[in-house]
Parts: structure tokens; C-alpha cells; sequence
């Protein structure tokens, strides 16, 4: 009976249960793509072979290390440029700034790669400031609706406790939702590796795993393609659960609720 709770909404499963509908539907789709999948993609044991060429012939390690390097710093700066602006939009003088930011989501990269390449200049400063820019304006949207969400309540709350405007900002906004902003960068880090490929393609004198990804492509090595990209989502995973274990240790208080619900 519990295992069927899995099939119920709002049910309160354990971790147990969790992990076997988890391995279920990963056996599942790996049967699927070892049987249903049309000729033309390669199997399982094919990838697997690619990407131990891949790995030992063609330097694979190289051009992940190279794009986890590119990776972090894009984000160092993106986790920087995006808290700073979001936290201001508290300012009335900053909120148009800050709106006018969140607004640029709608361009495309194509148009803006001139004007970064006229700014920094190409190779990696190029490469970084398009990954920024990128994923800030999505995380300045998300992050600033965050801020504006916090209820009058709990900033009055802190004024009783005869804190001035700034302590308020700091206590109730910045400490406040920083659980929240854990969780708008773990789903903005994504991003990043899906903007991977574009990036690394502007610029492929460093190599990295888009640059595999369109050397690859180009020579239709399906089955190197897929490996590059079995192992980009398997680094995603690990990012998430980095982040994921950066915001347990960060806000160890945030999931209460959800723990006392459970138990």
C-alpha cells in the first residue's frame, strides 16, 4: 500500500519509496531507448563506447574542465550582478534600473553577441559575459518578484523590533529569502549549459564540451554527440545537488515545515 501512495496527490512518501520510482523510471526509459527507439539512434552500449574514445583518444577531460571552469565563474558573476540589483529594487530610485534589466530576457543572443564582443572583446571574456548575461535576466525576473512577495506583515514585524529601514532590508529581505534565492540560482544554473554550445561556439580555440558538441554534430557521430550529452546532464545532476546541499547548510531552518508535515 505505500508504494501505492506514490500515485496519489498531496501523499506523504518515504525516502525508500522515493529511490524505487525513481530507479523504476530510469530503467524504464533506458528500455525504451534500447528497444522503441528508431534505428538511427545509437544504443546504450554505443554511447558508452563513444565516450570512452572520447575520454582516452580525443581529450574529453580537457574540454571538461574547460567548461566547468567557464561554468563557475559565469556563475560567480551572475549569482553577483543578480542579488545586487534584485535587492535594490527596495530602492524606488533603482526599481525602474532594475525592471528595465529584467526586461532584456526578450532579446536574443544573436543580436547581443556584437555588442559583447564590442564591449570585452572575444575569446573567453566574450564566452563568460554572454553566459552572464544570459542567465541573470532570468534570475533578476525571478528573483525580484521574490523580493516584492515578502508581505508588509513581516517587515513590520521587524519594525517593532525598533530596527531602522536598512536592518529591516537586511533581516527580512536579504536573510529573509535567501532560501528563495538558493532556489532561483539552482534553476538559473541550468541554463547555463544549455546556453553551453552557443557560447563555446563563439569562441572554440579553448575548447570545451559545446565545442565537442558542434565538432560532433557537424561529422553526424551521433553516438559521440549522445555521450557529450549523457555527460552534461549527468555534471547538471551534480550541480543541483551541490546547490541543493549549499542551501540545506545555508538555511538549515527552510524546510520545517515541510519536515514537520512529513514526520
Amino acid at each position: 500500500m505505500k508504494f501505492l501512495d506514490a500515485f496519489k496527490p498531496f501523499a506523504m512518501i518515504s525516502r525508500n519509496t522515493l529511490r524505487i520510482v525513481a530507479f523504476g523510471c530510469a530503467a524504464l526509459a533506458i528500455l525504451v531507448w534500447y528497444t522503441g527507439a528508431p534505428s538511427v539512434i545509437p544504443r546504450p552500449f554505443e554511447v558508452i563506447q563513444a565516450f570512452k574514445r572520447l575520454w582516452f583518444e580525443e581529450g574529453l577531460s580537457r574540454d571538461l574542465g574547460s567548461s566547468l571552469y567557464l561554468n563557475v565563474e559565469a556563475l560567480f558573476w551572475t549569482a553577483l550582478i543578480s542579488l545586487t540589483l534584485s535587492y535594490l529594487v527596495i530602492v524606488p530610485f533603482f526599481r525602474p534600473l532594475v525592471v528595465f534589466f529584467s526586461k532584456l530576457r526578450f532579446l536574443g543572443p544573436t543580436g547581443v553577441v556584437f555588442i559583447f564582443t564590442l564591449i570585452v572583446g572575444g575569446g573567453h571574456p566574450l564566452k563568460v559575459w554572454m553566459l552572464v548575461f544570459g542567465m541573470s535576466v532570468f534570475f533578476v525576473t525571478s528573483m525580484a518578484t521574490v523580493v516584492l512577495s515578502v508581505s508588509e506583515d513581516e517587515l513590520n514585524h521587524a519594525r517593532t523590533l525598533r530596527m531602522s529601514e536598512w536592518r529591516v532590508a537586511w533581516e527580512v529581505i536579504i536573510l529573509g529569502t535567501r532560501a528563495r534565492a538558493f532556489e532561483v540560482f539552482q534553476d538559473v544554473a541550468a541554463m547555463g549549459w544549455m546556453m553551453l554550445t552557443m557560447v563555446e561556439g563563439l569562441s572554440r580555440s579553448e575548447g570545451g564540451l559545446g565545442a565537442v558538441l558542434l565538432n560532433q554534430n557537424k561529422r553526424l557521430r551521433l553516438d559521440s554527440v549522445f555521450a557529450v550529452m549523457t555527460l552534461v546532464v549527468i555534471i547538471g545532476l551534480l550541480q543541483d545537488v551541490l546547490i541543493g546541499k549549499a542551501r540545506r547548510w545555508a538555511c538549515p531552518y527552510a524546510d520545517l515545515r515541510l519536515a514537520r508535515r512529513a514526520s
